[in-house]
């Protein structure tokens, strides 16, 4: 049985010009360890597919089962534990937060899952040092490359051993070597903590070097 199994997956959002259907009956199914790549215009719903299958959004219709839990039939408060506790999110623009430093934007996770200070601190601080940030720990991100700011919301995504890594576009608001740099940090920590990822992406490097890639298109995800 796939580790993600999605199915006739419909979601739609009100606008001033009446509904906007974005995922229309959608189907997909990812294989435990799998990484996959969806790639597709702008606007098509790319980021909206992410944050049904991570928890962040209610769908409107279908079913969602990630490892053998059923997240179209949670409610708000068990998604919401769900996510936090086996989705971990990368995001293109990293979303720190400025007033904390890396190892306190790394622990938050920790911090809203009640993890103890001490522990959590010894775990945030050694998968920075996993990332590349040795020394940076105490760095606002101001003080970091966009590179560096990346490599932090990785460690963020990661700290609370997820089992599913959702990425949106994690390589497009960065220069081309650091891209690839960050392409191979995330292939590594796939591999290392044996993850199941989906990543949205326009690089076709990127999607060259997942598992499997698949277009959203029409609000439904076919292969390439």
């Amino acid at each position: 049985m796939p580790f993600l199994s999605a199915s006739a997956i419909v979601k739609a959002y009100a606008t001033p010009r009446g509904k906007l259907d974005v995922l229309r009956g959608m189907d997909l199914a990812v294989e435990s360890g799998e990484m996959v790549a969806i790639v597709g215009a702008s606007g098509v719903g790319k980021s909206t597919l992410l944050h049904v299958l991570g928890g962040l959004d209610a769908l409107d219709a279908g079913t969602l089962e990630i490892g053998g839990a059923r997240i179209d039939t949670m409610d708000d408060e068990a998604r919401v534990a769900f996510r936090n506790q086996r989705v971990g999110f990368v995001f293109q623009f990293h979303h720190l937060l400025p007033e904390f430093s890396a190892l306190e934007n790394v622990e938050m996770p920790l911090l809203i899952g009640g993890v103890p200070a001490a522990a959590r601190r010894a775990r945030a601080a050694a998968l920075i040092e996993r990332v590349g940030l040795t020394g940076r720990l105490d760095h606002l991100p101001g003080a970091l490359s966009g590179g560096e700011q990346q490599r932090v919301a990785i460690a963020r995504a990661l700290v609370t051993e997820p089992a599913l890594l959702l990425a949106d576009e994690p390589t497009g608001n960065l220069d081309e070597d650091t891209a690839r740099d960050i392409q191979a940090l995330i292939r590594d920590m796939h591999a290392e903590r044996r993850l199941t990822s989906i990543i949205v992406t326009h690089n076709p490097v990127v999607a060259a070097g997942c598992d499997r890639v698949l277009r959203l298109q029409s609000g439904l995800v076919q292969p390439v």
